[in-house]
């Protein structure tokens, strides 16, 4: 049984209570591990030592931040196997998947914002000989980070690193289902040396330790990544105190194909945009459109590609569908597949759960990669998130068909758009309402861009410099010069 600890102040430590929660392994369905079920009292002593440690490393020369940030970095990446199984173990995914991406993009996280802030300018204006202005982006304090389980150790790097980079310190929380990495993480922190107070983390169910975070007066900051039901909470929760707010929420994603793209390759990223670590990405593209005149043929084609998967152990490396995360989850799917029988859809491939792909996984939450047809695209399926191995393909006749479609959900996170015609590229992907846009890929990603979601899908832009941006205050200064 491995043992998780909440980081405060430079310490390992269990929650003060001494509860703690059961951590289950998707693939098996057996409790593996557990970690502290913290509260209240838990999130104030974090916020204290954050506060406390924020003065020292907010004077930190941003070159010195910058090194502690590449020495975590280099920890991990030393350490590279055992943090992908790890991965694995606690969420389900593919080993081969932690191995090729989920690891080495924490490790890029941490060693672009290092190199991002030895960078990082800001603006100065001489509007006459009299004055000059000059602006001011100063770390803001204490940051709250909240991140969610689809990419545990991808995803809480992607905050903390631009939050410590800026000179802010942490208070992390990632989420109680996939809890290990961050705990490792935690480890590596302590074992690098980092200043106490810097990086804080603390465990336990997001009910009873996320509102004391969001509200707590000395957390000017909260960015959060998760469903689209918790970031309403959140935002509630801090817009009557002010608070500075990122939220990367849902995806309900439109991935539109016309009769002149790359068909071989549509076909094969589209496969992949909808079943990469089983579909439990906010970015993959789980609503397909295709054009009429190429409509069967692509379905053909995508349904014997997806018929191909291998749905099997995580840690067997021939695996490309690993476990859903959890029971729950897994229902939940299933749910939204029963409701697509009853909305008058067609299955062509999937639609239950998998048999379990060895005697070590018999309790695993596996589901069978599922491809839906003939569903309204105003229907409950087409337009609400599963997050799950789930994709739905509709054919559209026209350009302006396929936006309309395209645009018909409350989500507007990202689109994939297949054309070898520039001018309709453009045309389209300024006319989706989405925040990410994909031409002929998908899931490129450049840390330097700006990422975010539209409508239901978020508010504000994390990447590059919008993440130092947001992580900062900024301040004017406008000086009267003698002549």
């Amino acid at each position: 049984m491995e043992t998780i600890r909440n980081l405060i102040d430079g310490d390992a430590c269990d929650a003060e209570s001494g509860s703690r929660l059961d951590v289950v392994d998707p693939a098996t369905g057996a409790v593996y591990a557990e970690a502290p079920d913290s509260d209240a009292a838990d999130i104030e002593r974090a916020v204290e030592a954050a506060r406390k440690a924020f003065p020292a490393w907010s004077e930190t020369p941003a070159g010195e931040r910058a090194a502690w940030l590449r020495r975590i970095a280099d920890h991990i990446e030393g350490d590279a196997e055992r943090f992908a199984r790890a991965e694995s173990i606690d969420n389900g995914k593919p080993v081969a998947l932690a191995r090729a991406v989920d690891i080495p993009r924490s490790v890029a996280n941490l060693r672009f914002f290092a190199s991002a802030v030895e960078q990082f300018a800001s603006e100065m204006h001489q509007a006459d000989r009299e004055t000059i202005n000059y602006t001011l982006r100063q770390p803001r304090g204490v940051a709250g980070l909240i991140s969610p389980w689809n990419l545990p150790l991808y995803l809480f790097t992607w905050k903390i690193a631009p939050a410590l980079a800026a000179g802010n310190t942490a208070v992390a929380k990632p989420s109680e289902l996939t809890p290990m990495t961050a705990s490792m993480l935690g480890d590596v922190c302590r074992e690098a040396g980092l200043p106490a107070g810097v990086l804080n983390i603390v465990h336990g169910l997001g009910a009873k330790v996320g509102p004391t975070l969001t509200e707590h007066p000395r957390v000017p900051t909260i960015s959060f990544t998760g469903g689209t039901v918790t970031g309403r909470d959140i935002a509630a929760r801090a817009a009557p105190r002010f608070k500075k707010l990122s939220l990367e929420l849902g995806g309900k994603n439109p991935n539109l194909v016309f009769a002149d793209c790359d068909l071989d390759r549509a076909v094969s990223e589209s496969v992949r945009a909808g079943f990469a670590n089983q579909g439990e990405i906010c970015l993959c593209g789980s609503r397909i459109f295709v054009e009429e005149a190429i409509y069967d043929t692509f379905v053909e084609r995508y349904v014997e590609r997806v018929k191909a998967l291998r749905v099997g152990d995580p840690l067997e490396d021939g695996t490309d569908v690993g476990a859903l995360v959890s029971a729950a989850h897994r229902d939940k799917v299933e749910s939204y597949v029963e409701l697509a029988r009853e909305e008058g859809g067609t299955i062509l491939a999937g639609g239950k759960r998998a048999d379990a792909p060895n005697a070590r996984c018999a309790g695993g939450f596996f589901f069978e990669p599922t491809v839906v047809t003939d569903l309204d695209v105003a229907c409950r399926v087409q337009t609400e998130e599963i997050f799950g191995p789930v994709v739905t393909i509709t054919s559209f006749r026209d350009e302006a068909q396929a936006i309309e479609y395209a645009n018909a959900t409350d989500y507007g996170l990202a689109a994939t758009i297949w054309t070898e015609n520039l001018s309709r590229a453009h045309r389209v992907a300024e006319a989706v309402d989405c925040g990410v846009q994909w031409i002929n890929c998908w899931l490129v990603r450049d840390l330097r861009v700006p990422f975010g979601g539209m409508k239901q899908s978020g508010v504000g832009r994390e990447g590059g410099l919008e993440a130092l941006r947001f992580f900062t205050e900024t301040k004017n200064v406008c000086v009267r010069v003698e002549r």
